[in-house]
């Protein structure tokens, strides 16, 4: 049984998301602080956190940033908003997935069933994986650039591996969304967010691109970059 750690601000909606969870077989704990919640993820671990971005002592977003100091914890960070800002800096501060209201219960224990079963499915390739100077150990979960660690997190790293593994494989949106997110595509700007963070953090750009190319209209492929003469 999943213990699901229900950190938001308002009372009501925490009793009301508290019953669902506890309906779908999920054990839950209920915080209404950011700092609360910190204690409570050292004090007592559990297996995903629900983090409600209006926390009245500290910014969601900010708490979040603490957090990954601390653990590893699997988030699924909610807004009572639809606004594409939120979706990109809850994902940069290392957010698993993110949700915005309105939402029903259902929908909530979709997204944490998905993001749990990533958490625990492990990783299948067993040996590591070269393009070029690029290595992605998926055993480790370490990736190195010409020698050089990249400091990558969660998804940045599920995205690049499971690319590496397809070396100039023309890989569709979709598909990503679907073998890294394990969610149907329904146009989220989610994958396009981490490739653009994965690109920074290998040096490149989608304008000149290295190792990440964009093949219009059709997807996206890893390739070792050609020897210049």
């Amino acid at each position: 049984m999943a213990k699901v750690l229900l950190v938001l601000d308002d009372p009501s909606v925490r009793s009301a998301l508290h019953v669902c969870l506890s309906e779908a077989s999920f054990t839950v704990r209920e915080c209404g602080t950011a700092l609360g919640a910190l204690r409570a993820v050292l004090d007592e671990p559990s297996d995903v956190m629900v983090l409600g971005l209006g926390l009245p002592d500290i910014d969601g977003l900010e708490m979040l940033k603490m957090l990954r100091t601390v653990s590893d914890i699997p988030v699924v960070a909610v807004a009572d908003r639809q606004d594409e800002r939120d979706l990109v800096r809850a994902l940069g501060s290392g957010a698993d997935d993110f949700l915005a209201g309105p939402f029903s219960g259902a929908h909530l224990v979709a997204r944490l069933t998905a993001v749990l079963r990533r958490a625990t499915a492990g990783v299948v390739p067993a040996d590591v994986a070269r393009v070029g100077g690029l290595v992605v150990d998926a055993k480790r979960r370490e990736a190195f650039l010409d020698g050089a660690p990249l400091d990558l997190n969660r998804k940045e790293f599920d995205l690049l591996e499971f690319l590496a593994w397809r070396p100039g494989v023309v890989v569709p949106r979709g598909e990503l969304f679907k073998r890294v997110w394990l969610r149907t595509y329904r146009g989220e700007r989610t994958v396009d967010v981490h490739l653009s963070w994965l690109r920074r953090k290998l040096g490149e750009s989608a304008a000149q691109p290295r190792y990440l190319h964009t093949v219009r209209h059709v997807g996206i492929k890893l390739e070792a970059p050609q020897p210049t003469h």
